[in-house]
């Protein structure tokens, strides 16, 4: 079931709007609470930096880390293709009709956003993955296009026709190459750990965690196990984990 956040989970401290996601128990018997932080629609260009300490820094506490969400981070550094610079070709505008489409995403099923992959990866392997995908289909494997185009193809989003955001219809967002430079660079400025990750409601991509972060890879895949960021126009691509000491 899609991860949504609730009216009666909403919160507001210090002037700023969250969530309270309540709390989950790791396979370690660690908990944690988590908050899921309300923003405004962040633009192509606007400072990460700026952006955590005006959403995250009012409701830190001493041994909180936070997750970024990928997309947001994607329009911070500019990691985006608008829509007029991607020309679909023949087999962008033959085969996206044969592609699945879920309540997460438009997924590949949109010539533009196919075409994209083709600039990205190049046409052999886009139609090596097309045809591998068809195959391995019927037999409940999911993922094969995904996992032959690689070169973070999967993080691709925007180009969404269905999108609640006028931006997200003629945007479309790659996920940042260097993660692990924005992740350090986020600690370095702000001195609270940062975990970028690129969650929907099928799996949760961690891309990169800055220096000397708390959790471990399993920890972060326990406390952020019900992708509590929530989906589509929701607004709330920053989720701060805390992790609950002796009461």
């Amino acid at each position: 079931m899609p991860s949504r956040n609730l009216e009666e989970q909403k919160r507001e401290l210090n002037g700023i709007v969250y969530f309270d996601r309540g709390r989950v128990k790791g396979k370690d018997g660690q908990e944690y609470d988590r908050f899921a932080i309300q923003t405004h629609f962040v633009q192509v260009g606007e400072n990460q930096v700026d952006l955590v300490e005006k959403y995250i820094r009012p409701l830190y506490k001493e041994g909180d880390s936070y997750a970024f969400g990928a997309k947001v981070m994607a329009m911070c550094v500019k990691s985006v293709r608008k829509i007029e610079e991607v020309k679909p070709g023949f087999w962008a505008n033959l085969l996206w009709r044969f592609a699945g489409i879920n309540h997460t995403g438009v997924g590949m099923h949109e010539p533009h956003k196919l075409q994209l992959v083709v600039d990205m990866v190049g046409l052999p392997r886009m139609l090596l993955a097309a045809v591998l995908s068809a195959i391995t289909k019927p037999f409940g494997i999911k993922g094969v296009f995904y996992k032959v185009c690689g070169q973070g193809v999967g993080g691709i989003d925007g180009f969404y026709f269905r999108s609640s955001f006028e931006e997200y219809k003629k945007l479309a967002l790659i996920n940042p190459p260097n993660a692990q430079e924005l992740c350090d660079d986020l600690l370095a400025k702000t001195n609270i750990p940062v975990v970028l990750m690129d969650a929907n409601d099928i799996q949760r991509d961690q891309l990169a965690k800055s220096k000397g972060f708390p959790l471990t890879d399993e920890q972060i895949q326990d406390a952020l196990i019900d992708n509590p960021s929530g989906q589509g126009d929701e607004l709330t691509p920053f989720i701060l984990i805390r992790p609950v000491r002796g009461e």
